[in-house]
């Protein structure tokens, strides 16, 4: 089964998502949050086995509707897939593969490991310090004195 494993990034947390043999299948943007973050990973798993394949790299290709896999060419010739969400907004990106059946195959690992995949964050965990002792009121010092004193009631 594979894993989302969700890290800092220098400006918020991001996720990957890991076949069982540990390589990142694809990776999410940054997000604000680890919450925004779990809704990215909740969206992944809710559309990745349903969502078509769209064959970007042959010419006239059939454009598919929400959610799906867009299949491409980048500049460097290589293959590469985005998992667009049912609101057309990209949810998780491939790495380059050199062949299109490796970037398929890639695309058919999302959609086999992100239903089941479980969660792990390694984000670092910021403890909230105590609450303070609540202070007694200090009243100025009378003049000559030696600082605050406590204030007096008679």
């Amino acid at each position: 089964m594979g894993k989302f494993v969700i890290k800092d990034a220098k400006t918020g947390p991001k996720f990957d998502l890991l076949a069982t043999n540990g390589q990142v299948i694809c990776s999410s943007q940054i997000y604000k949050s680890e919450k925004t973050c779990r809704e990215g990973i909740a969206s992944v798993r809710n559309i990745a086995a349903t969502a078509g394949i769209e064959d970007q790299t042959v010419e006239g290709y059939e454009v598919l509707t929400h959610p799906k896999f867009e299949v491409y060419q980048d500049s460097a010739e290589k293959f590469r897939f985005r998992l667009k969400a049912k609101n057309g907004q990209i949810v998780a990106v491939s790495q380059a593969y050199t062949t299109m059946k490796s970037c398929i195959d890639g695309v058919e690992s999302v959609k086999n490991n992100a239903p089941e995949a479980t969660i792990v964050s390694l984000l670092a965990k910021v403890e909230k310090p105590a609450a303070a002792a609540p202070k007694a009121e200090l009243a100025d010092a009378p003049k000559g004195g030696k600082g605050p004193v406590k204030a007096m009631t008679e």
